[in-house]
């Protein structure tokens, strides 16, 4: 269950209990799998269990969450399927977005890149959390580069999925590919190089793709 140190009693309680669980959620703090209890929840927080239940719906509909009958919410657990669907649309996002940012990225941008990055390689590389959530924010800003405004909207939801496949499978981003490739990335993104973009973002998210897919059960 996530931890209640974070949460900031807001003006509208019910948004701020959406977004601390939100955060819990996308930044493993819950697992996939595990059960949300209302009343265990709302005592650690100090809230009613009103805005806890509109938090919980709220985030059912986004499709972090699963309602079960008798069994209460829980956050969502990714198939196989699933995420292999996930990973062919990222693939192709990824790779969209990368090109785009080579295009259009500004000097505000190239240093964005390059400050994410270096936070990343400076996370412990044991930090499974941390890891993920400076590689999910470096990809996130790879996007914001691109300048498109529908791209970043898609992103936004497929990154929900990435997090939650990530937390499940516990596929460590300190891969011996992974700065390899993430320079890759970076290194054509500033060079302005589109297509060479494109094709290091690709091959990124394909390489994980299989990792993933094996944890999972899911062999080509």
């Amino acid at each position: 269950m996530a931890s209640d140190s974070s949460f900031q009693r807001p003006g509208l309680v019910r948004d701020g209990v959406y977004g601390h669980l939100r955060r819990a959620v996308l930044d493993g703090e819950i697992a996939p799998g595990e059960r949300i209890a209302e009343v265990e929840l709302g005592e650690r927080l100090g809230v009613s269990r009103t805005p806890i239940r509109e938090a919980l719906m709220r985030l059912t509909q986004d499709g972090l969450l699963v309602a079960e009958a008798n069994r209460g919410v829980r956050v969502r657990t990714i198939s196989a399927a699933e995420a292999r669907d996930t990973y062919v649309v990222r693939e192709e996002l990824d790779g969209l977005a990368a090109s785009l940012a080579a295009l259009h990225h500004t000097p505000e941008d190239a240093a964005a890149l390059k400050a994410a990055l270096r936070r990343l390689g400076a996370a412990p590389k044991t930090d499974y959390r941390e890891q993920t959530r400076l590689d999910l924010g470096f990809h996130r800003t790879v996007t914001l580069s691109a300048h498109n405004a529908v791209l970043t909207d898609l992103a936004r939801d497929l990154e929900q999925r990435v997090a939650l496949i990530k937390h499940q499978t516990r596929t460590y981003n300190a891969h011996p590919q992974t700065d390899a490739q993430h320079a890759a990335i970076l290194r054509a993104v500033l060079d302005r190089d589109g297509a060479g973009a494109r094709q290091a973002a690709r091959e990124h998210v394909r390489t994980f793709a299989e990792l993933v897919l094996h944890d999972l059960g899911d062999q080509p």
